[in-house]
């Protein structure tokens, strides 16, 4: 008898998941399916799953392909249940290619390809939607996108829109999934939601048309240039009753909202100051560090540094002034950007091509808060007293490498209806940001003579 074994969540129950579990069946005589736990899943780094163990256990057993079904709860069982059930060969979806080459040394192993363009859920219940995703501009922040989607639960990649083939052809094999080079519009009908990571200058009128067609939206920072199309936008999205989010990763984080807490509940005291820092030496030939136009240290890093001023000092400055670096290039090398509040100050520094110290410091009038770089990533952070032999240590959970499944499951609970009160990141911060954003802009063309 030939033993094939496959795992999942199958939460969500859709066509893809039936589709692969019939094709497993089909490589052998008998099939385990291993079914992970919540927590398990949570461990991995899989976010937002919705249906209960017994639901997706049930939705398994319904498909009458599943010989025999297993819980999978803790790290290694793969291993332990190869040994124990004597598997043959070991299946799971082509998403996963060569993260689990390890287990043949133990059993064969199969990657089959997915369903490409789920159009519908297969057996869900009708209280939730898989919601169809799909992505603007294939580069390399799409290509890590894409990587990240798998671990949050709901959503799935299904298309990609790039008026470059030739670019969108090699992303198609990468992702495995459809592709639209010439028709914006068909691709817009393709999906119930778009994550938007093309270059800078294109983000607001690939955000506008999808607002227009009804579409949730998550876009790359900055989503536009200027304050008066970021309330245009704001004020469509809520027009046609749809989620736009803008992709500050930071601000979703588990450890940043840790902090801001933290910061809050008065430790430190009365905040005074703040500085932020993030800075990066790059690829020369890469955008922020050659798009004299739209890139640059500020239109790069800037949405980042501003975000734990805004958070923390509100948006209610009395002043705030620019001053650039330029480089041969003519993009801003490092830019300062310093806000004066009335009981405050506050520092956004960006480097492309310089490097300083990417540190976030909030000073109080108890302590402060030691955020190491890269703390837009943030994983811990400390403070610290006028004592410095008191420190404050704080660890904070974070899976993946840049962030991204927290902010999807962010954007996929506000499109669910079920996020609360809008708050990691509003739409009148996202606003100030485009304001300042608009400002540099202003001071960069008259500082390179345009």
């Amino acid at each position: 008898m030939k033993k094939i074994i496959t795992y999942g969540s199958f939460d969500l129950f859709h066509e893809g998941h039936y589709k692969i579990l019939e094709r497993a069946k089909a490589l052998g005589d008998y099939l385990i399916v291993g079914v992970t736990t919540e927590h398990f899943d949570r461990q991995r780094g899989k976010l937002n799953l919705v249906d209960p163990i017994m639901t997706r256990i049930e939705n398994v057993r319904k498909t009458g392909f599943a010989d025999e079904i297993i819980v999978e709860d803790h790290e290694g069982q793969k291993i332990e249940d190869i040994q124990k059930y004597d598997i043959d060969t070991f299946v799971l979806g082509s998403d996963w290619t060569g993260k689990f080459d390890y287990l043949k040394q133990y059993c064969n192993v199969v990657y089959l390809e997915r369903t490409p363009n789920i159009s519908s859920s297969f057996l869900r219940e009708d209280r939730k939607k898989l919601i169809k995703l799909g992505i603007v501009g294939t580069g390399r922040v799409a290509r890590r996108f894409c990587s990240e989607i798998n671990y949050v639960s709901g959503v799935e990649a299904v298309s990609a829109y790039n008026p470059d083939f030739e670019n969108l052809s090699e992303f198609m094999q990468v992702c495995t999934i459809n592709g639209y080079c010439d028709d914006y519009e068909s691709f817009l009908d393709s999906v119930d939601a778009i994550y938007v990571a093309s270059p800078n200058e294109t983000h607001a009128e690939y955000v506008r048309t999808a607002l227009d067609a009804g579409k949730h939206v998550l876009c790359e920072k900055p989503m536009t240039f200027t304050y008066d199309e970021a309330v245009e936008l704001y004020a469509l999205a809520k027009e046609k009753q749809v989620v736009l989010m803008e992709g500050i990763r930071a601000a979703y984080l588990p450890g940043f909202q840790q902090l801001l807490t933290v910061a809050k509940n008065g430790t430190i005291g009365d905040i005074c100051d703040i500085e932020a820092c993030f800075t990066r030496i790059g690829d020369p030939a890469s955008r922020e560090m050659s798009d004299a136009r739209y890139g640059g240290a500020f239109m790069e890093y800037g949405s980042y540094t501003l975000l734990p001023i805004f958070k923390l000092m509100g948006l209610d400055y009395e002043e705030f002034k620019i001053d650039s670096i330029l480089g041969e290039s003519g993009i801003d090398v490092f830019t300062k950007v310093e806000f004066k509040y009335k009981h405050g100050l506050a520092t956004s520094k960006t480097g492309a091509g310089v490097k300083s110290e990417g540190q976030l410091v909030i000073a109080g009038t108890k302590g402060y808060i030691l955020a190491q770089s890269p703390w837009w990533l943030i994983k811990s952070f400390d403070v610290r007293y006028e004592d410095p032999g008191k420190v404050d240590h704080y660890e904070a959970g974070f899976v993946g490498n840049d962030g991204f499944r927290y902010e999807i499951a962010e954007f996929l609970t506000k499109i669910n209806g079920t996020g609360g009160h809008d708050f990691k990141l509003t739409a009148e911060e996202s606003i100030a940001m485009a304001k300042v954003v608009e400002r540099f802009m202003d001071t960069r063309r008259k500082q390179q003579g345009f």
